[in-house]
């Protein structure tokens, strides 16, 4: 690539300095001068286009996944609200009596997480059928075992939850913060977890394997589900 200057044409070269490590002759250190290429692999403009090339890739994947959950929300929700879990909860508060419904309530509520599956029809269940007051107690003694099934039961695929964790290093670094520190400081990581968007489901197995002890464990879950559960009991 050339310029002009004052009239002359004055050739523009581009330098890479490479410096030989494995320099075994005692010599000391020297530097390869070379000019890039066109298009060469680290020329400037080879990355800069990657960079762009980039930018250009995450919009459109962040496009996409706007556009995937504004539909999501806008008819696949509703839809699936109206057509299957509005008409299992109604069929449910018609068929059972008061104190069954307690009991399944909380069995579901205690059971459900440790299969992996939402728990959250349930606790609308309670709430409407027990009200705010009792429907929140009885959602807590249900969250109570909830979190302890996983815990105890993660404890046996120690291991191998370890390696799970071991292939992504920078999400579970958040969770092995929870494993750190004294007890009140694993008190109020659990609790910012379990406030976070982290999943819920997820985070009962994983928990064991970042070595974070039961009893702050148990009062932070406890503690950091109680906005989820308020939510949860008014939405319907």
């Amino acid at each position: 690539m050339t310029y002009y200057e004052d009239d002359e044409v004055v050739p523009e070269l581009t330098l890479r300095i490479d410096i030989d490590e494995n320099n075994n002759n005692n010599k000391g250190d020297y530097l390869k001068l070379r000019e890039y290429e066109e298009g060469e692999p680290g020329s400037p403009r080879r990355w800069s286009c990657g960079k762009v090339w980039y930018w250009v890739k995450l919009a459109f994947f962040l496009t996409s996944v706007g556009l995937l959950a504004a539909v999501f929300i806008k008819w696949v929700g509703p839809f699936f609200m109206d057509k299957e879990v509005i008409p299992i909860i109604n069929w449910e508060t018609t068929t059972f009596s008061t104190p069954v419904l307690a009991v399944l309530v909380f069995a579901s509520v205690a059971l459900f997480p440790t299969l992996l599956l939402p728990s959250s029809p349930s606790m609308w269940v309670a709430g409407m059928t027990f009200g705010y007051g009792f429907g929140f107690l009885l959602i807590m003694s249900a969250v109570a075992v909830g979190i302890s099934l996983p815990y105890f039961i993660g404890s046996h695929f120690l291991h191998r939850i370890q390696g799970w964790l071991e292939k992504y290093p920078k999400k579970a670094a958040i969770l092995r913060a929870a494993g750190e520190g004294n007890w009140f400081h694993q008190f109020r990581t659990v609790a910012l977890i379990r406030i976070s968007p982290f999943p819920y489901i997820i985070y009962n197995y994983c928990a064991v394997a970042t070595h974070v002890k039961y009893g702050p464990y148990f009062l932070g879950s406890l503690v950091g589900m109680v906005p989820e559960i308020f939510v949860t009991i008014y939405t319907p």
